[in-house]
């Protein structure tokens, strides 16, 4: 399917609607191979086509926050025939890129980045003399992040050329929480407005010759209803222009209020409402589900099963179920997630105690924060969030948690590279950012067995913060934890091989390639053989164990699943000065983008 938006603006209503159709279709038979964020996608493809009919992209700016949504605005950006390569690795990525189209004007993949983004823009072109707008499109669930509320305070304050849509479909990736949600129920809900609504445009409709030439009125009277059921919304307050509630799906009216906005050259929210899923069933019914989604069968809405026959654990359902035991002798066990409860691991824990339960939304940074206010007044609480998202709370784990020495447990899911999802997804820094931090116990797990007992350690000598960072998915393996301890899972003598987290088959292999290229003294001396060391635990860094056998050695290779420069093998170089340290990991978080194995084979290969 190749279509470009000059193909859109050429569009009558008719024939947008059947464009429309299309693209659903075409979107659905692609994802269905590959996987991808299909229920968002599908969500908003007549606003896409909308947007594309009334601005001129690239020239006006559509920032689409987290990014989950761009399906269709990829295919309709000539990118449609390299769908059969998304989220496969060299391919089309599944989020808004700027090397890869002029028409993403802004890299996304973490929520509640629209609003600032596209301001910043807005403010650039009128400092240019550029009359365009900028469009920032965010969802109800990404507008519980602090940062977008920040950007609307700012923009409502100062002004400017921004128009933000707000998709609303009563989603993120779970069931949103919150006040602000309820508050965006209750704008839905009023059957006072409703029917008001509904009973007008009935009216109209039934009026002879005029009815179509009254239809444009139909937006202002939407408008009035709307502010006798509510005299000012939120955003009216916060110095917003508001249009809405508009049906998400009805693009004759999205084009005919994005007409009207789009000369409007100050702060405007347009607040639509859509269906997550729409078009196809069994994603209607299961949002959570089809948010993101291998591949699966069209017909059934089954996935298709690429298990590797119980070679692989998932971490955060060992997690999950290890914290809801551990919370059954412990009444002071506090589970915490920024809205999400499932891809942590945290829904079984959800249902058993959910009065210990919180799912704070998007809200990353009011986590940790919330998390102290429970940990200094005798609680334990259990943070659970992807590494890639704790990113946003470095400030409050350092101000709140490592000043004060709370003891938090932070349960990091995700770490390492996670392929389909690129970059922004990559839990490539967090040791780099936890090791620096004074009074921090860190862990890293080989096996889905070594998660359990180093939570179970966790919970129950936890004194001040403490960090388990573990990757998507582990082996199948039985590996032992002893805090503090590294663990030597095989002696040798010709080189030292540290490996952290789920590094450790590959230390196994790299030792077999270590032993065929030993040179012939070494193999008569019995030195053809290298140590490996499985880490498990970061900080404290068991120094002892690692120069013991460099000692014995002469060299130490560290792979670990994060950046190289600042991880272990930086630490290790700091605490033995002097020693050869070879580090193997991501060498460049810019361009790694799928598996660790790839990133360490693709460097040793490189310097054989």
């Amino acid at each position: 399917m190749q279509i470009m938006p000059e193909d859109i603006k050429k569009m009558n209503k008719k024939e947008l609607g059947a464009c429309a159709a299309r693209v659903r279709e075409f979107m659905l038979k692609k994802v269905a191979k590959t996987g991808g964020h299909l229920a968002s996608s599908l969500g908003v493809v007549e606003l896409t086509l909308a947007l594309h009919k009334v601005f001129d992209v690239p020239e006006d700016k559509i920032v689409w926050d987290v990014g989950h949504q761009t399906y269709a605005h990829k295919i309709i950006t000539g990118r449609g025939d390299m769908f059969d390569t998304l989220r496969q690795k060299g391919g089309l990525s599944g989020f808004p890129k700027t090397e890869e189209s002029e028409y993403d004007c802004f890299n996304t993949g973490h929520s509640s980045t629209s609003i600032a983004a596209a301001y910043g823009m807005a403010k650039a072109m009128e400092l240019l003399g550029d009359a365009h707008k900028a469009i920032a499109v965010i969802g109800d669930g990404a507008l519980t992040g602090g940062l977008a509320f920040e950007a609307l305070n700012n923009a409502g304050h100062s002004g400017g050329n921004i128009l933000v849509i707000l998709n609303d479909n009563e989603m993120s990736i779970n069931e949103n929480v919150g006040a602000f949600a309820k508050y965006l129920n209750r704008m839905r809900s009023n059957r006072q407005y409703r029917n008001f609504k509904i009973g007008i445009e009935r009216g109209l409709k039934r009026i002879p010759k005029i009815g179509e030439k009254l239809a444009d009125m139909a937006l202002r009277v939407k408008d009035t209803a709307r502010s006798l059921v509510f005299p000012k919304t939120f955003f009216e307050q916060w110095g917003f222009s508001y249009f809405g509630i508009v049906d998400g799906h009805d693009i004759g009216e999205l084009v005919s209020v994005l007409r009207r906005v789009k000369d409007l050259h100050e702060p405007v929210v347009l607040h639509i409402s859509t269906v997550k899923g729409k078009g196809y069933e069994f994603a209607e019914k299961s949002p959570t589900k089809f948010h993101g989604i291998s591949s699966f069968d069209i017909k059934s809405g089954e996935c298709v099963d690429a298990a590797k026959n119980g070679e692989e654990v998932v971490p955060g359902d060992v997690f999950g179920c290890a914290l809801k035991s551990l919370a059954a002798d412990d009444d002071k066990i506090i589970a915490i997630t920024a809205a999400m409860p499932k891809g942590t691991g945290l829904l079984p824990f959800a249902r058993e105690y959910p009065k210990r339960f919180f799912d704070v939304g998007i809200a990353e940074g009011y986590a940790v924060t919330f998390a102290s206010g429970l940990a200094i007044c005798g609680f334990k609480p259990v943070v659970a969030i992807y590494s890639s998202f704790l990113q946003r709370a470095y400030d409050q784990i350092i101000h709140d948690v490592v000043l004060q020495q709370l003891p938090v447990i932070f349960a990091i899911d995700r770490a390492g590279l996670v392929g389909d999802d690129g970059v922004t997804h990559n839990g490539v820094f967090d040791i780099s950012y936890m090791c620096n931090l004074p009074g921090m116990t860190m862990f890293a797990p080989s096996s889905g067995e070594q998660l359990s007992d180093m939570l179970t350690w966790a919970a129950r000598n936890v004194s001040a913060p403490i960090a388990i960072r573990y990757p998507k998915r582990l082996p199948a393996i039985s590996t032992k934890f002893k805090f503090g301890k590294a663990n030597v899972v095989q002696k040798g003598d010709c080189a030292t091989i540290v490996s952290v987290g789920e590094c450790l088959s590959l230390a196994y292999e790299l030792a077999e390639k270590v032993s065929a290229s030993a040179s012939a003294e070494e193999k008569a001396e019995m030195r053809d053989k290298a140590e490996i060391i499985d880490l498990g635990t970061i900080l404290p860094l068991d120094i002892a164990t690692i120069k013991k056998s460099w000692q014995k050695t002469g060299k130490i290779i560290v792979l670990e699943d994060g950046e190289v420069t600042y991880g272990v093998g930086g630490l290790i170089r700091k605490l033995l000065p002097g020693a050869e340290v070879i580090s193997y990991g991501v060498e460049n978080p810019l361009d790694a983008e799928w598996s660790i194995r790839e990133e360490i084979e693709k460097k040793i290969n490189n310097e054989q």
